[in-house]
């Protein structure tokens, strides 16, 4: 037996640019295996990072998914808005440490726009509790000012200092005002040109739906509403932005609140608090549950992602049963040999089946280390870019079923040529071919 292997390592030897193709195609099957697995549980965890650290999600009574959704996603609207006073009543809560109100509603040539606070750059979190990180720019020093999300920036090519216009509810590309900037475009008769924000500041990419809002004070949201009646500016009432302090900026009412308390223990009382409250019907969702839901809806994406892995790997192997019954032609005579020295067809039918396990498993090793040095190279780009965080680890308890699956599936494939090689008999071998 020893002598066989021998012999079947110097013909792998001779073969070796044959195999050397073979092993990066499993390499490569492998490794788009194991690598979409890592993305998709890397965007699940994504998904159900994307506001983190934060214990409840409060607003008018609805459904939890339909919460998250103008919340945290700003897909869609609210049905009925949050009073203040029920706000201000939830800040005064004993249980409660720290709340972030979210007023939206408007947008810019696309993207929403977000009214909020201060608190919301202090205790908003996002994946392993991270914190939003200015990348240019200062957060608000004056009333008409905004911070944009990384991607309103680098798409429409703002930068600190920039003039923008914010339009009344979600009215597309409506463009941007000014006359003195390189962004000027006709103002559309909803947007809110005659009080234009300046760009204070730039966030650092995220890869959350902050990238995709620009950010406001809840204070200038009230204000560039002045003088607007259903939806419209009452004709003939101009309030010009310096007068604007004149007024009481307080808002009457907002979209939802983010919750943080002072004791995780005390969410399930505080949410039926909430639930019952006697002076507005309100809705209290669990963010991590809420997502969890929501995701069973739209997690289809993900159960694709997986379906076309594990084609991308029976490609792979229906590539190398190929390859091994094309090697197997040319090795007929070599086979013939190994039986006219005492080789019994069971032995050779062993040596090919050892000789596809062996590849498979080098293949497969190849693949983890290919992944391996692609997550190392692309992980901190896709985390920045997208958030997803693509990381070079050991297989996790559930990926090595799938590593030792497309092993076993090697394993299998190659017992295909190997019983071909059995049935030959020793004179098909030998017998000269014209």
């Amino acid at each position: 037996m020893m002598l066989m292997l021998s012999m079947a390592a110097r013909s792998a030897w001779n073969r070796r640019f044959n195999l050397l193709l073979m092993l990066l195609a499993i390499a490569m099957s492998v490794a788009m295996l194991l690598g979409v697995e890592r993305i998709r549980h890397a965007v699940r965890a994504s998904f159900a990072q994307s506001v983190s650290g934060t214990d409840l999600v409060v607003g008018a009574r609805t459904s939890p998914i339909q919460l998250m959704l103008y919340t945290v996603f700003h897909l869609g609207g609210a049905t009925n808005n949050m009073r203040w006073d029920s706000v201000e009543r939830l800040a005064r809560h004993p249980a409660v440490a720290w709340t972030i109100p979210l007023s939206l509603g408007d947008s810019h040539r696309g993207f929403p726009v977000l009214a909020t606070t201060a608190s919301y750059f202090t205790h908003y979190r996002y994946g392993d509790r991270r914190a939003l990180e200015l990348a240019q720019g200062r957060i608000f020093p004056s009333l008409f000012d905004a911070v944009l999300g990384a991607e309103v920036a680098s798409r429409l090519g703002y930068r600190v200092g920039d003039r923008i216009v914010l339009s009344h509810g979600d009215s597309g590309d409506s463009g941007d005002s000014g006359d003195d900037g390189p962004h000027a475009d006709p103002a559309g008769d909803h947007d809110h040109a005659d009080k234009p924000f300046v760009v204070s500041g730039i966030l650092a990419r995220t890869g959350t739906p902050v990238d995709r809002t620009v950010h406001i004070g809840l204070d200038a949201m009230q204000a560039i509403h002045l003088g607007w009646e259903g939806g419209a500016p009452l004709p003939g009432l101009a309030i010009l932005p310096e007068q604007v302090r004149k007024f009481d900026l307080t808002p009457h009412s907002v979209t939802g609140v983010l919750v943080g308390l002072k004791l995780r223990s005390q969410v399930f009382a505080v949410q039926r608090e909430i639930a019952e409250d006697p002076h507005e019907p309100l809705t209290a969702a669990l963010p991590g549950v809420a997502l969890d839901d929501l995701w069973r809806v739209i997690g289809v994406a993900e159960r694709a992602m997986l379906l076309v892995s594990a084609l991308v790997v029976v490609v792979g192997l229906a590539g190398l049963a190929s390859s091994i019954l094309a090697a197997l032609g040319e090795r007929r005579r070599e086979l013939a040999i190994l039986r006219a020295v005492g080789a019994r067809p069971r032995d050779l039918l062993a040596m090919l089946a050892l000789e596809g396990l062996v590849v498979m498993a080098a293949g497969a090793l190849l693949g983890l280390l290919l992944l391996s040095t692609l997550a190392a190279g692309l992980g901190p780009y896709l985390e920045a870019t997208y958030g997803v965080a693509l990381q070079a680890a050991w297989p996790t308890p559930g990926e090595w079923p799938l590593l030792v699956a497309a092993v076993a599936a090697g394993f299998c494939v190659s017992l295909l040529p190997g019983w071909r090689a059995y049935r030959l008999s020793l004179a098909d071998g030998l017998m000269p071919t014209t």
